[in-house]
């Protein structure tokens, strides 16, 4: 089964470059300049692309202040799931131009969709690609909608257990995708690194026959360039200009420097990974000479024996291999040999 998929462009698998995704989220505070501002910083911080999401407070929820619809959350309590949304999303009014400035700058802009008309909307941009969130993977008509545009489709996996999954990957299948994406996630904000269990990345894999990447909440970028150790395609990181910026997902996100010091650490990562092999590198070939090997350490006589003494295992390699010591223990020389010289077979009576 092919496990790479293109978007716009971009190969997403195993043996490609890992795709870093910048999520604006709710950081441009619903100014527009700041929006911009924080899409041409994830462009200079070296993402693969960046990424909206697509609702109204209408269309996550019902305008109530009964107990059900109260936010507990140590940063976005003390108010209700309408009025969190009327503060954080982002309008829709400002999309075509967001998504010009993107294509312009040549960074991929698409976004996630939160229900039926969000998905519309966005294919009425030509978005390359459709994103479900962890909070929307048990909506099967809306996986199945977005996937009916036959577009490369990411599915983030935050709370999920198995069976979920595996019904989120059926009704993607059913309305048509191809091409799908499972990322890992959290769905804590912040997310605390010993809840991540990254080793569940290769094993969705196997599991469920998608890429896999990672969708991270968790504060800096250790635990993104760990999980691409372990076979992420794919991170997606929150990202403001600063999170002096009082916006409602600014506590977890990363600024620009810390993007780009994280793209940086994911391509050292993915470099590093290469295949199974043992032996010399290229590059391993100048420094074989300071292995060890046999020296003559005390001036030798002609016949004189040789002992611990005056052979020893020390480094430059110039001499026979220390795995040979044992064997020359005892031996006569045949000739004089001076202090500093490597050990060789003709310099021995057999």
């Amino acid at each position: 089964m092919d496990m790479k998929i293109k978007i716009k462009g971009k190969h997403i698998g195993r043996d490609c470059p890992v795709f870093v995704i910048a999520e604006l989220s709710a950081n441009h505070n619903q100014v527009f300049n700041t929006a911009v501002r924080t899409i041409k910083a994830a462009k200079n911080s070296g993402a693969d692309a960046v990424k909206l999401q697509t609702y109204t407070p209408d269309t996550m929820t019902i305008d109530a202040d009964n107990k059900e619809f109260l936010v507990n959350h140590p940063v976005w309590g003390g108010q209700s799931l309408y009025q969190l949304y009327k503060k954080a999303y982002t309008p829709w009014k400002w999309f075509k131009r967001l998504k010009k400035v993107a294509d312009d700058l040549g960074i991929i802009l698409f976004s996630t969709a939160f229900d039926k008309s969000s998905v519309d909307f966005l294919e009425e941009l030509d978005v390359p690609v459709h994103k479900i969130a962890s909070f929307e993977l048990v909506d099967l008509p809306l996986i199945e909608y977005a996937a009916r545009t036959r577009k490369p489709l990411i599915l983030s996996t935050g709370m999920a257990a198995i069976k979920e999954i595996e019904e989120a990957l059926a009704a993607a299948r059913r309305g048509g995708a191809k091409d799908i994406i499972l990322l890992k996630c959290v769905s804590s904000y912040p997310a605390n690194p010993k809840e991540m269990n990254l080793r569940t990345i290769p094993d969705m894999e196997r599991r469920f026959h998608c890429p896999v990447g990672l969708s991270d909440h968790t504060l800096g970028a250790g635990t993104a360039v760990a999980a691409v150790s372990l076979g992420a395609v794919m991170i997606e990181k929150h990202f403001i200009l600063s999170r002096t910026i009082n916006a409602p997902d600014g506590f977890f996100s990363i600024e620009p420097g810390e993007l780009k010091g994280l793209v940086k650490d994911i391509r050292t990562a993915e470099n590093s990974l290469g295949k199974v092999r043992y032996g010399l590198t290229r590059e391993e070939k100048e420094s074989v000479v300071f292995r060890r090997s046999l020296f003559v350490v005390k001036d030798i006589k002609d016949g004189e024996f040789l002992t611990e003494d005056n052979v020893r295992s020390i480094r430059p390699a110039r001499g026979l291999k220390p795995k040979y010591l044992k064997r020359v223990i005892g031996k006569k020389a045949r000739k004089d040999i001076p202090r500093g010289t490597p050990l060789t077979w003709d310099a021995i009576k057999r």
